[in-house]
């Protein structure tokens, strides 16, 4: 009798556990403007929300500084409708812009408070957003914001007509080459060839930003071509990816060399110490694309 009391318990722990790993998780990527979270994570956002997970982007700041011959009101609009046809492009569930004043954010308890909401509204899983160290102040000061949600989404005394998590999620910042105060660590690297060319959809959605202002405050507004099919194509050269050799030795982590040695386009993610700690095991639940 005891022995088919522990089967039938062994069969109901793996029952929990396969459920569990069936279960969609649930990811919200955070950026300052509406196009940073297509950068960032636009591929895997991509390919998470066509295995069934659930993925919203939230940009913090309505992007209404972002351009050299308009802005206000009818800038904040335009790039907000740019945002939910890139949303419609890669497939996510919602591309949320906050209202908050382009190249005016800070780091103040206001703000924190809707990133918390944003987070427990979700019920976030993983929680992706940038580092706190970049040229960009808005940059910076949303990776310091998401930072300071970290814990507080679970006390119930913080954002109190919000209910709190259960769980701290996992919390990712996204890449970039900044070597001060340390260089970025990819902890997580995910290939995302599958998913590039709708990633490259998503970003040829914001009009206002890839063909017109980053052109213009980068010195090479006369490259960009007139015809919608040819600026596409200069923008997939123009944004073409690259690996670098540190993402290319976690992709051999998660993939094994034999495969990671034919990924030629990759996103990658830092483990933030501030959230929950997650195993190898868990890592692959929550990103089923990284299981062996």
């Amino acid at each position: 009798m005891e022995k088919l009391v522990l089967l039938a318990f062994l069969i109901l722990i793996s029952s929990t556990i396969s459920q569990a790993q069936d279960k969609p998780a649930r990811f919200i990527v955070f950026g300052a403007h509406p196009d940073d979270c297509d950068i960032d994570a636009g591929g895997t956002a991509a390919l998470l929300a066509s295995m069934g997970h659930a993925v919203k982007f939230v940009s913090v700041t309505n992007g209404d500084a972002g351009h050299q011959s308009m802005g206000g009101g009818i800038l904040a609009k335009r790039r907000m409708e740019e945002a939910q046809e890139s949303a419609r492009r890669l497939g996510i569930a919602e591309y949320e812009v906050l209202d908050n004043h382009d190249g005016e954010l800070t780091p103040n308890l206001n703000v924190r408070l809707q990133v918390i909401r944003k987070i427990r509204e979700w019920n976030a899983d993983v929680v992706i957003a940038p580092r706190p160290n970049d040229y960009h102040p808005d940059h910076r000061y949303t990776g310091v914001l998401v930072q300071d949600a970290a814990y507080m989404v679970a006390v119930p005394n913080v954002a109190p007509d919000t209910p709190p998590l259960k769980k701290n999620p996992v919390f990712l910042y996204t890449h970039d080459k900044f070597q001060s105060p340390e260089p970025f660590r990819p902890d997580i690297a995910v290939g995302v060839d599958e998913t590039i060319n709708r990633k490259f959809d998503g970003l040829d959605a914001h009009v206002s930003q890839f063909y017109e202002w980053l052109p213009w405050i980068g010195g090479y507004l006369d490259e960009v071509p007139e015809d919608a099919s040819a600026r596409k194509k200069w923008l997939m050269e123009k944004w073409k990816p690259s690996i670098s050799g540190e993402t290319r030795k976690s992709l051999e982590k998660w993939y094994g060399p034999k495969k990671a040695a034919t990924i030629n386009a990759a996103e990658a993610f830092q483990i933030c110490e501030y959230g929950k700690q997650p195993t190898d095991e868990e890592i692959r639940m929550l990103f089923p694309m990284l299981k062996k």
